[in-house]
């Protein structure tokens, strides 16, 4: 069996409901926008929101995919940085339980959280601290790893370590693994063009892009941008949003329809796409059903409050693809 590691920021997510909007005068925050902190703001808001009831899961995007990964019956591992707090530990034994091999770093720093405050309009307001996950550096990361691994997803987000990123593409071509590479947010593809176009032509082997990002990348939409991407990459995707999607798998173009869903929530919809789509490719599922089960996931996802699936909608979503 194929066996597929990936690498990314480790972060622990927590979702709390707020009484009144009080907290975001108190820091700062700007009412559902997406701010980044420092330490000390993460440790006081916590202290503050201790007592309201949390919903915590471990995050990153690459980390849901894994879990995606996993829970579909994949060989999967995880690189990422942690601290030995009590997130961190929460991080690596939702690791453990997903049957993911643990490839974690240690840091002095706090776990990285990324902290969503909800209202009672249901508006979303972020306060990201990526602590010990932005201290990632390119010598700490291990070859003898990836020479257990057939391939690698690398977080886009780690483009902001340029030095890191490179490294990792740099190994892993070296240990023949296939590099794909999800290309995480339109702003990030803006500020980073060359640079992105640089890893995909030397390094890339599978790419994700949503619209947005797509566009900002070849200035094209829709086919023209897939088509522009497949220049680089082997495998190429395009995600449409409730258009449903459309890929290049080794010259073959599919138009993958969107799985019919009442959304909710869209976080983590392309995490979770990706590891179908993953699954698909690497146990070489005909084009088709690799698509129908990238579309699948994440149908059921987006009419989900949160960024993964419960093991009860995993229990009949395993039923129905052995189907």
């Amino acid at each position: 069996m194929s066996k597929i590691v990936g690498i990314g920021n480790a972060l622990v997510d927590v979702i709390v409901s707020l009484p009144d909007e009080t907290l975001f005068d108190k820091f700062g925050l700007k009412k559902g926008g997406m701010e980044m902190i420092e330490q000390e703001t993460k440790r006081s808001i916590h202290e503050h929101i201790k007592e309201l009831k949390q919903v915590i899961a471990s995050g990153g995007s690459t980390s849901n995919t894994m879990h995606g990964l996993a829970r579909l019956g994949a060989s999967a591992g995880y690189i990422g940085k942690i601290s030995q707090d009590e997130a961190g530990m929460f991080f690596k034994n939702e690791l453990l339980k997903s049957n993911i091999t643990d490839h974690l770093i240690y840091s002095d720093i706090d776990t990285g959280i990324a902290t969503t405050l909800m209202t009672s309009d249901a508006e979303r307001t972020f306060a990201t601290y990526l602590g010990a996950a932005s201290t990632m550096k390119s010598d700490e990361i291990n070859r003898e790893i990836l020479k257990h691994y057939e391939y690698i997803l690398v977080e886009g987000y780690l483009i902001f370590n340029r030095e890191l990123i490179t490294q990792i593409c740099r190994l892993a071509k070296e240990e023949n693994l296939k590099i794909a590479m999800d290309m995480a947010s339109y702003n990030l593809v803006e500020l980073n063009r060359d640079f992105i176009k640089e890893l995909l032509e030397n390094y890339v082997d599978i790419v994700f892009a949503n619209e947005e990002e797509a566009f900002a990348f070849t200035n094209k939409n829709e086919r023209e941008a897939l088509d522009e991407l497949s220049k680089y990459c082997e495998v190429a995707v395009v995600k449409l949003g409730c258009k449903g999607s459309i890929a290049n798998i080794h010259g073959k173009i599919i138009e993958i329809p969107a799985y019919k869903a009442n959304c909710i929530d869209t976080n983590g919809a392309g995490d979770i796409y990706a590891a179908g789509f993953l699954y698909g490719l690497i146990h070489n599922m005909p084009v088709q059903e690799i698509g129908k089960l990238a579309s699948r996931l994440s149908g059921e996802l987006v009419e989900t409050v949160g960024a993964k699936l419960s093991d009860e909608q995993w229990e009949i979503l395993l039923q129905e693809i052995q189907k």
